[in-house]
Order: C-alpha cells, then structure tokens, then sequence
C-alpha cells in the first residue's frame, strides 16, 4: 500500500466515522480514536508511522488558529483569573504529580519522566473543542475551557523543550535556568504571534479578493508558527496570540463575501485535519506497543495509573479554586457543578501526541534516546484513555449538572437580537425615506422586508405557537419548495446551453445564501 493509498483510505475512514458520530450525537474524536484502535489492530493493517513534522507543523498550526479565533477577546478578560490559574497553576502541579507516578510505577528515569510529565500536563485545544461544539455550555464556562486548553498548551510545550533539553543532554535540572528558558520561550512566541498578527490585518484590510483573503487566512498560522520557531521562542504561542487578536478584529478586515468563503473553506480544512488526526491516534498505538521492550510491557498499568493522577489532580485543583473564587464573589453556598464539568473536560489529544512524536531519536551524545517508544506508548494510550472515558461521558455530566443552556434560552436570545437589528434597519430606512434619497417603491420593497423580519422574530419571542409565526413556518416550508424549483430550472438553463457556467454558479450562490438563511431562522 503505497503512503498516498493510505492517506486517502484514512480520510475516507475519518469522514465516514466523522459522520456516523454526528448522526448518532456521538463524539466524533473518541469515536475515531475508537475506530483507528480497532482497526490499527487488524493482523493485515500496516504499521503505520507519522513523522513529528508532519503534525507538529503541517498539522497543528491551523487546528490551533480555528480554536484560538472562536475565543472572544471581551469574554476571556472576564475569566483571565481562572484561566491563568490553569494554565500555569495546574500545568505545572500535573507535571510534577506524573512525573513522581511514572517514575515510581515504570523504567522511565528522572529527566524522561519529566518529559512526559510536561506532555500530558495540558488539555487538548482540538479535543475540546471538537467536543464542546456538541454541548449547550454558557458561554463564559465555554470560554473557560477553550481558553484554558489553549494556553496551558503554550505553557505545557514550552515546559516540554524545557524537559527535553535536559533529558537529551543528560544534564541536572536547574529551576532558574527552567524559568528564563520558558519566559523566553513564551514571551518570545507571544511577541512573534502579536507582529503577525498586526502585519496580516494590515495586509486583509488592504485586499479584496476572496481567494487571496482565503490563502492569506491559510497561511498565517503556518507562518505564525515557523517564524516563532526559526526565532528559537514557542510556535504554539504564537499561532494562539495570533489566532485571538485576528479572530476578535477579523469582523472589520473583511466583507460578508469574503467572511462566507474563508469561513467554508477552514471549517473543511479543520473538518478534515481533525479527523485524520484523531483516527491516527488510535491507528498508532498498536504499532508502537510492537516496538517495546520486555521491560516496559507493564505500560497498560502506567496508563491507567497516569490517567488517574492527571483526572485528581485536576479535580484536587478545581474545586478549591472554585471554592475561593465563589467564596470571593459571594455567590452562596460552594456549587459543585460548574467545577464538575471543568474538571471532566479536561481530555488529552492530539497536542501530546504530537510533542511526544517531537521528542529527538537521539542524545547528545549520539546514542538512542532511553524509553522513547515508552513515553510515545504511555501519551497515546492516556490520549485514548481520556477521549474514550472522558468524550463518550461528558454529555451526560454536563447534563447532569443543570448548566447547559437550554434551547428555547438560546433561541430567545437571538431573537431578542433580531428584533433589535430590524428595529435598527427601519429607524434608519425612515431616515433615508424622509430625505427622498431613494425611490419610494425601493423603500417600500424595503419596508416590507423589515416588518416581515420584525414579525417573524416577535412570533419567536411569544411562548405560545401564534397563528402568526404558523404563517412564517409556512412561509419557510414553501420557500424552500420554490428555491428547489429554481435550482432545477437553473440546472434546466445550464444544461440546455441557454446560460454560461458563470451565470449559474452566481445565481446557484444566491439561491445557496437564501436557503442557508432560511435554515438559520428555523
């Protein structure tokens, strides 16, 4: 089986699992991750082997700049306070509680420990993300979590080369040198990330082509991250400053045209990357255990013991952090439920998997690294430990805690706000209409269309199922009905060469826009 084969079976593999899951309500990661386990077992599968550059550049940059844009700037500075008490506080704690478990219960000596201590340290930005999209949180515990995982990511990577160092060179561990090593590391990736950042905005508000604002969007996590890293300070760190500033800014660099492609085309990039990924996880960690040695075949119970003290000393730092913090606000009695989900989403994935691909073959001095293959065994099988236990039973923990938002709330709050943006819309078409500054059957055309949105939206708003909003649903099913009719005359039209491929593909996209718009209202 040729590589290009195998890649190509692995997409397929991924999208129809990818699919299956959301079908089901399933979390997809830890369905693929299930689904490469199993067949990576097969006797007839290949051993499958992913170079570290292929993930830790050709992968990760964009699954990190997706993640970081979804995060608001406004809502993070409400929560930088429990945010940096996990990414550094915890981060930190994790690292030490697995390394002292490691090297208690395997071969791994002091420095390898600490390696892979500083690996699984952090949460996974990809899988958090990937599996909150599936739940109602409120919007400041989803902030939360995403934040966290994307910067104990940065603070978990760059205590990893830290790590690395030191076990590669053999040589002792020194605090001072540790901490100016990583404030170099991230503040030197932060800065990098920042200058891209500002350059790339300058470069957006300044085009107007969709394909070359698409390229541009493409490329700017790569180039976030290469840079940092040619500059010897973290890649991780920059592609996340430089996901969070554009993703807050992006809103006034572009127009609506431009914002549909390039939002299309990274959901499918993202869609896609996440998938392979996830399912490679599973897909080599029976390859890796063929590769070790008698002495380590004890690994299942390192996983499993590894697994544990990352899942309680999460819980042992959540809950007393939340406790003082409610304490603080004054909020009464201590509430065990937000803390609960915290602490349940702290999955691993694809992030310590590729900074333990990462992990150099060899020593300072030339000779093979010691339990390499080890540490790869150990971050894989605690990756599909905490995606399998933890993605297949956050849904009902979530549910059981009572903090996810209902629908109705949601659906609620976005037609309150419709209703604000039609009011707005007629304000300002009275305006032009007093001025005559358009003609009065465009701005009855207009007016129309207002009030049709305006009632549509006050129909949303009532608790009872009016005769009106029947009308509008009505209205939505009949739409659709006539834009599909439209769509077959269109293809009607092309095929019979009475209008050019331009043509169709222009009016295909507003027939598109329509029905998509219409799916949102419903």
């Amino acid at each position: 089986m040729t590589d290009l084969t195998a890649v190509l079976l692995l997409v397929a593999l991924a999208t129809l699992v990818a699919t299956g899951a959301r079908r089901w309500s399933l979390p997809a990661p830890s369905m693929l991750v299930v689904a490469g386990v199993v067949i990576g077992a097969l006797p007839f599968t290949p051993d499958l082997h992913v170079p570290p550059a292929v993930i830790s550049v050709g992968v990760l940059p964009p699954l990190l700049y997706a993640s970081a844009e979804e995060i608001s700037f406004r809502e993070l500075r409400l929560v930088w306070r429990p945010v940096a008490l996990l990414a550094f506080g915890l981060v930190l704690v994790s690292a030490a509680a697995v390394g002292v478990v490691a090297a208690a219960l395997t071969p791994l000596a002091a420095p390898m420990a600490f390696v892979l201590g500083a690996v699984l340290a952090s949460t996974d930005p990809v899988a958090v993300t990937a599996l909150g999209r599936r739940l109602s949180l409120p919007p400041k515990i989803q902030v939360m979590v995403q934040s966290e995982s994307l910067f104990n990511d940065a603070t978990s990577l760059v205590l990893f080369k830290v790590a690395v160092g030191t076990a590669v060179t053999a040589g002792s561990f020194s605090v001072p040198h540790a901490a100016w090593q990583f404030l170099l590391l991230g503040g030197g990736g932060a800065l990098v990330g920042g200058l891209v950042a500002l350059a790339v905005a300058q470069i957006r508000r300044r085009t107007e082509e969709p394909v070359l604002e698409t390229v541009i969007a493409l490329v700017t996590p790569y180039a976030a991250y290469v840079l940092a890293e040619d500059a010897h300070t973290s890649g991780v760190t920059a592609v996340v400053v430089a996901g969070v500033v554009l993703g807050t800014t992006g809103q006034r660099l572009t127009n609506a045209r431009i914002r549909l492609q390039v939002h299309a085309v990274y959901q499918t990039v993202v869609f896609l990357l996440e998938s392979v990924v996830f399912a490679v996880i599973g897909l080599e960690l029976p390859s890796l255990i063929h590769g070790l040695s008698a002495g380590e075949m004890m690994w299942p119970l390192g996983v499993v013991a590894i697994a544990g003290t990352l899942i309680a000393t999460r819980l042992f730092w959540i809950f007393p952090m939340s406790a003082v913090m409610q304490r603080r606000r004054g909020v009464g009695p201590f509430s065990w439920r937000v803390p609960a989900v915290l602490t349940w989403a702290g999955t691993r994935g694809v992030m310590p998997l590729a900074a333990a691909l990462s992990i150099p073959l060899a020593a300072s001095d030339g000779q093979p690294l010691q339990h390499r293959s080890l540490v790869l065994v150990l971050t894989t099988g605690v990756v599909v430990l905490t995606l399998v236990l933890q993605g297949f039973t956050l849904a009902p923990v979530v549910r059981a805690s009572g903090i996810a938002l209902e629908p109705a709330t949601t659906a609620r709050e976005e037609a309150q706000a419709q209703d604000s943006l039609a009011r707005a819309g007629l304000a300002r078409l009275e305006q032009v209409a007093d001025v005559d500054a358009a003609p009065e059957v465009v701005v009855e055309q207009l007016r129309r269309s207002l009030h049709a949105r305006l009632d549509h939206a006050q129909a949303l708003l009532d608790e009872e199922q009016s005769a009106e909003h029947t009308l509008m649903v009505a209205h939505r099913e009949l739409r659709h009905e006539l834009i599909r009719a439209e769509a077959q005359e269109l293809g009607r039209l092309y095929e019979e060469r009475q209008i050019s491929d331009t043509t169709r593909r222009r009016i295909q996209r507003a027939l598109d826009l329509e029905e998509a718009g219409l799916a949102d209202e419903e």
